[in-house]
């Protein structure tokens, strides 16, 4: 399951990066707030992955 997510996540890092050579070719704040959001969504995606797997390990173990 994880190398879909790492998959999914370079994606979304790889449009970020895309959007922000956009901005600042346009000069366009909009599309370098764009690439920064879609940035952090990338990096929380990978956070609530690992916490839950964690979690789930730890729930596992206690039975």
């Amino acid at each position: 399951m994880l190398i879909p997510i790492l998959i999914f996540d370079v994606a979304l890092v790889a449009w970020s990066l895309h959007l922000m050579q956009e901005a600042i070719e346009q000069q366009e704040f909009s599309l370098m707030l764009a690439g920064t959001l879609v940035a952090l969504a990338a990096a929380a995606m990978l956070v609530v992955y690992f916490l839950m797997g964690h979690c789930l390990t730890y729930l596992t173990n206690i039975s």
